[in-house]
């Protein structure tokens, strides 16, 4: 399980995220439809800029083995963000 914990002056926030949550946000983030409006949301910012590029699609095969290989290494902190204002940002397994 992920956990997202948010700390700030006035507000505490822990997250909880089990690891299917993850692999159907990494089913549906990596979907053709996703895709498609992605690269449809960016064309006109893309043309106008003149950048030549296109959103990559995200392969789910590559994806899964690194959900499951989290699952090995609970405890371990993904992240540790302190801003200058006190506010946190925690992300551990």
């Amino acid at each position: 399980m992920l956990h997202v914990k948010v700390k700030a002056k006035d507000f505490r926030l822990t997250l909880p995220i089990p690891y299917a949550i993850l692999n159907i946000g990494i089913s549906i983030l990596s979907s053709k439809l996703i895709h498609q409006q992605a690269n449809k949301w960016t064309k006109e910012y893309f043309e106008r800029n003149k950048l030549d590029m296109t959103i990559p699609q995200i392969d789910k095969k590559l994806l899964k083995p690194i959900i499951e290989e989290l699952k090995n290494h609970k405890g371990l902190v993904l992240e540790n963000v302190k801003a200058k204002d006190g506010t946190e940002v925690k992300i551990r397994l």
